[in-house]
Formats: structure tokens, sequence, C-alpha cells
């Protein structure tokens, strides 16, 4: 009856999100831009959700690639929040970065962000060759274009990185319908975000109340 140690609970990860910026999304040519943010959201509001240590991190906010997605700012406000911004596309090689993301104390890191390619091999790669398990969220990513997107991936996995998907990780947090704690939550940020999955669920609980 016990789960899989590899499965990704609220206690035993970090959550990184990398570069949601506009200059980096002007560029992303992998996935649409509606698809991208929405995914964004639902990654960002679980982490919320059931407080996962959560790192937003950018490049050059203030003098080239602007300001966070605000599928980001809507659950990580940049007042409370505090970015980490970074002169370097690898996010291990920031000093400021390296340590928030070891600071958190988890063995699993979870990475979101833009380019799939730079911004997210680079930490991923760094991360495993330090004994981290990790996982990318992979359509909560993208890339110049699809070859670049895909080629990443399949970098990334070939040296032992888990690919994941964005609803894929907020189910998974969740776990059991049961745990009343965070299932308002959860299912308000599907009907919200969830695209028919969610009107699924919008629909189910007003059916039931007849």
């Amino acid at each position: 009856m016990k789960p899989s140690p590899n499965l990704l609970s609220p206690e035993n990860h970090a959550l990184i999100l990398i570069d949601f910026e506009g200059q980096m999304a002007f560029a992303t040519h992998s996935i649409g831009m509606s698809e991208l943010r929405t995914n964004v959201a639902i990654v960002a509001g679980a982490s919320k959700i059931f407080n996962v240590p959560t790192i937003v991190t950018t490049v050059a906010e203030e003098s080239f690639s602007g300001p966070v997605f605000p599928e980001v700012e809507e659950f990580y406000p940049m007042a409370t929040s505090g970015y980490i911004d970074r002169t370097s596309m690898n996010t291990w090689e920031d000093e400021a970065a390296y340590n928030a993301i070891v600071g958190t104390g988890k063995q699993k890191l979870v990475l979101a962000g833009l380019w799939t390619g730079v911004c997210i091999v680079g930490p991923a790669l760094s991360a495993l060759t330090e004994g981290y398990e990790v996982f990318v969220i992979t359509d909560a990513c993208g890339d110049v274009s699809v070859e670049a997107h895909e080629r990443a991936v399949q970098r990334m996995v070939h040296a032992g990185v888990k690919p994941v998907t964005s609803v894929q990780y907020l189910l998974e947090l969740q776990r059991d319908w049961a745990r009343q704690e965070t299932y308002v939550a959860v299912t308000d940020l599907m009907k919200k975000y969830g695209g028919s999955y969610g009107l699924g669920i919008h629909y189910a609980h007003n059916m039931l109340k007849h």
C-alpha cells in the first residue's frame, strides 16, 4: 500500500521556475504561447497550493529580458517572493541561485522554464552531476523550435532526467481526491486553467448540485 518513492510529493522536492520572461517568450516557437502560459499557471498554482519550496529566477530582468509571466506573478508576486536575477545562462552557475536551491534541502528538483536547450539543460545536467534527482516539466518549457526543444528533452532524458507534464505534476501532488484540505483549491485551479478537463470539473460540480 506504500506509494513509490519515485513519485513526487509536496514534501520531497523543490520547484525552480527559470526565465519565464517576455524576451525569452518572443522567440519561443516549440509550443503555442497560450498553451505554455496555461501550463505555467498550473505548475505555479500547484506549487503554491501544496506549499512546495519554489525559487523563481530571471536573467537580466531589468535590462533585457523583462518581467515574468503574469501567471508566475499571480502566485509568486515579485514584492513578496523576491526573484533571483542572474547574468549566467546556467542557473546552477549563479551563486545566489545555487545557494537557494541547495538551501531547500530537497534531493528531488523539478525544473520548468525558457529555453529548454539552454536555461533548463544547464541546471538539469549540473544537478544530476551533484547527485540530485531531476524532473523537468516538459510542457511548461519551450524553445526556439520544436527541434531544439525535443533534442534538449532527449539529451536530458538520456542523462537521467525524468520528464513530467504540468497536469501530471498537479495530480501527483494531490494523489487522492479524499485530501479535502487541497481539493477545492486544486479543482478551482483546473476550472480556471485546465481547458476541457477543467470544464468537465465545472460541469460535474454544477450537475451534482441538482
